[in-house]
Order: C-alpha cells, then structure tokens, then sequence
C-alpha cells in the first residue's frame, strides 16, 4: 500500500487477522505515530509488522470484546460511570460517563465533614449556598477532570480491559476529551476563586487547595511521573484526594484549617488507599500489561486483599483510639459501631472474591466508612 493512498494521518494501530490455509495465524499491524497538531496533514512514517504464530486448528483464543454486550449493559450505569455500562452515541451522554458521577459523592461528602468539622457552618441561605458551590467544585468539576484525565491517560489499559469504553472505543474524539479536561479544570479554578473573594479570605486557600488537587490528579494519572505506577504511592494520593482535600476545602471555606485537622485527615487517607485498591482487582491484566505496580499485581490478589481491609480497619481503629485519648468516649464507640458492618461485609463479599463482589462490597460497606468520617468530624468541631 503507498503512502499517496491515504487520505488522513492515523493515530491508532490497525490490526488484522488472517488465517491462512495452514492454520498459522499471520497478524498484520500497521503502527503510527500519533500527530500533535489537528489542522495540520501530513503522512509520517509506518512499520509494517507481520508475526506468524503456530495454533492449533481446535485451539481457540479468547478476546476482549469489541463493545459491552447489548443485553446486559445498563444505561444507569452508563449516566455513572460505571461497568456494566450499555453502549452510547449521545455525546452529552458519553461526557458524564467520563466524569464517572458515581465518584462525585465522597468528595461532596467530604466537604460535609470540613464544614462540620469548623464548627462555623450555619443552617442559613448564605452558607447553604457555599456549601452547594463548594460541593460543585469538588465533584463535578474537578473529580469530573481528574476521572476524565485518567481515562485519558488509561485508554491504552482500557483497551484490554475495558474496549467498549468511551476513548478506546472511538465514540468520542481526542478533541473532545481534550476540550472536556480543560474545561472542567477551569471550571474548578474558577469556583474556588469565587469561593476565596466570598468567604472573605485575605489568602487564597481554596483556590490553592483547588490547584494542588488538581497537580496532584495530573500527576497521578499522567507520565512522567504517574504516581499511579506505583501501588503505595499512588493509592495513597487518589485516599488524600477523596478524603482530605474536599475536607480541607470544606473546612478552610467556613473556619480554619488547623494542623491537627490536617495529620488526622491525613491518617483516614490510608482508609482512602484501602478503597482505591478495590479497584485495582478488575485491572489487574491491563495494569500488568502496561508495567503497573499495583498491589494486586505486585503482590498478588490473596495478600493484596488483606492489604486493603487492613488498611480500612487499622486506619478507623486509630482514630477511635485519638477519639478515647482526646476525651470523646461516645464519639469513639460510635466510631467502633461503624467499624463491625464494615468487618462483616469484608467476610461476606470481598474476601471472598474481590472481583466478583467489588460494587457489592463497596455499595455495602462503604456508607459506614462515610458515616465514620461525619462522626470525626462532629468530634473535632466541639
């Protein structure tokens, strides 16, 4: 095929597969690079690849799916974000499952716990309404661009995991993904500066709270750097992102943010840590494709499995005992309390197959951890 027999610049690997009368399996791969510059059109250079495999005429290789199957594929999940999602062409459609809604409500939550955690948030219009802008900011706009950026940056892992996903499926473009990323992190900029010159601050610690989250995102997900390479650290990072930011931002928005705060919420991230290696279990072929270390990978799925329900429990069992020795003994056993569902869902659905259960454990276990983080937060504010 010559070069002058193409009209566009290709920016994906094409492959073929032909069988050949001999049973031998010869595999066709045209490989480009991709461009930087839309406008522009001009051909660059391609490898042509052909590998024979020897197969057996009965052997038959198992592949991943072009798309989710029809039938089982749920359009509510779709609007989430979250597997099991039926195939979609509304563009609009398509941008929310990026933003992956069903994520937005830890961080709104989280701005709960900082507001209650000051101790200055009253039941009035005026704070009500930060409160929901506050919310706003953390949830669809910048974990709305930290979800998009991810799958951005995961669309080669997502193509052996999940190929039925938006980006490595092509129902949308590389513009458009682009187009949403920035918006959403401006977006998120902006509101956090709205907040600042609102609640009157001389320093601007939303919009910096904002603008650390969302460097600590892009290097989460992005090279060099990706964070997310490694299990430790980057877990840790996505546990802080959930936890204690929007905490922060809630409670900087109505009051101050004091170290303590920040060493305690700190501690609950590795709580974080043990929730983000829940979904590391349904990626673990990809992530060990790609060179991710993630604990699954790294360790193993028995081993990594007790990882992260120990750091859930260990993490909570710590705070309890702050709670005890700062003198909160009802906030403390109520903390406990939370802890003994979580324990018992562990046993029924997780330990017991982590892939099988991931949204059954989480969907059960985690409103007690939520809950627990609004029981802290309530303790710190008297």
């Amino acid at each position: 095929m010559s070069s002058s027999s193409l009209n566009t610049v290709l920016s994906t690997r094409i492959s073929s597969v032909v069988n050949t009368n001999n049973n031998n399996r010869v595999r066709v791969r045209i490989r480009t690079q991709p461009f930087l510059n839309p406008a522009s059109v001009s051909f660059t250079a391609r490898r042509l690849t052909v590998r024979a495999q020897e197969t057996d005429a009965k052997e038959v290789k198992s592949q991943a799916p072009d798309k989710a199957p029809a039938a089982s594929g749920s359009s509510f999940n779709q609007l989430l974000g979250i597997k099991g999602a039926s195939q979609e062409t509304n563009k609009w459609k398509i941008r929310l499952q990026l933003t992956k809604p069903v994520t937005w409500p830890p961080l709104v939550w989280g701005v709960v716990c900082g507001a209650a955690a000051s101790g200055n948030f009253h039941w009035n219009l005026e704070d009500v309404a930060k409160s929901i802008l506050c919310m706003m900011m953390s949830g669809p706009c910048l974990t709305g661009y930290t979800q998009t950026l991810n799958d951005w940056y995961d669309r080669e892992i997502d193509a052996i995991n999940e190929p039925y996903r938006p980006i490595p499926s092509g129902a949308i473009s590389e513009n458009e993904v682009i187009t949403q990323i920035w918006v959403l992190l401006l977006a998120g900029l902006g509101i956090a500066g709205i907040l600042d010159v609102w609640a009157g601050h001389n320093y601007p610690i939303m919009f910096y709270l904002a603008l650390g989250g969302s460097l600590l995102s892009y290097i989460y997900s992005a090279p060099p750097l990706k964070l997310k390479q490694n299990g430790w650290i980057g877990n840790f990072a996505l546990g802080a992102s959930y936890i204690s930011l929007p905490w922060w931002a809630g409670q900087a928005l109505f009051g101050t943010l004091t170290p303590d705060i920040i060493v305690l919420t700190l501690l609950y991230s590795i709580a974080g840590l043990g929730i983000a290696i829940v979904n590391d279990f349904k990626s673990v072929e990809g992530d060990r494709a790609m060179g991710l270390q993630s604990l699954p990978v790294a360790f193993g799925a028995e081993t990594a499995k007790w990882i992260c329900v120990g750091a859930i429990d260990i993490t909570q069992l710590s705070v309890a005992g702050y709670l005890l020795g700062a003198g909160k003994p009802l906030y403390a056993l109520a903390l406990l309390g939370l802890i003994i569902p979580q324990v018992f869902f562990q046993f029924k659905y997780f330990l017991k197959d982590p892939v099988k259960y991931d949204v059954k454990y989480q969907a059960s276990a985690q409103p007690f951890l939520v809950l627990g983080l609004l029981v802290t937060a309530l303790a710190t504010s008297h």
